[in-house]
């Protein structure tokens, strides 16, 4: 798919919910339904997003499109981690040049004990947050006026037994 700036926007609202309507892109994007309708069918198209089955009338609910979630690239993932630390570090050792407001941090560890199950939906859940957020990338007008890049970095994982 190309990096479309409608539709990673329309993609990223379909993380964050079960269905959209090209009004409820509208309404949250800006903008006019018939473009939102549009790109909704461009990616149906691509395979990405489908009709909500048993929904019939004038507004067309979509979903993301069912199917398995496709594995992460263990390599890509180690690198993301290092570049990960690497930005941190780089964060921590010049925190004090940042302007006041922006100089704290959100830092938290916690151990909790999950199924495999629950692992995965607090790993959606993550991620359904960090989709509210994420066309902001693509659609600069959305940000704020003292938006700022922000590192969101989440990783779960099974402790193993040291033995």
């Amino acid at each position: 798919m190309e990096n479309h700036p409608v539709r990673e926007a329309l993609l990223e609202l379909l993380r964050t919910r079960d269905e959209l309507t090209s009004t409820d892109a509208a309404r949250e994007l800006g903008g006019n339904t018939g473009l939102y309708s549009f790109h909704l069918r461009k990616l149906a198209e691509q395979g990405l997003v489908e009709d909500v089955p048993g929904t019939t009338g004038r507004a067309r609910p979509w979903r993301l499109a069912q199917g398995p979630k496709p594995k992460p690239d263990p390599e890509l993932g180690e690198l993301n981690r290092r570049l990960e630390d690497e930005s941190y570090q780089r964060w921590r050792d010049n925190r004090g040049q940042a302007p006041v407001e922006w100089r704290d941090d959100e830092a938290f560890s916690e151990v909790v004990y999950l199924t495999p199950e629950e692992m995965a939906a607090m790993g959606d859940a993550i991620r359904s947050v960090i989709a509210l957020f994420r066309h902001r990338e693509t659609l600069p007008a959305a940000r704020p006026a003292d938006a700022a890049p922000v590192a969101v970095v989440a990783r779960l994982f099974p402790m193993l037994d040291p033995e």
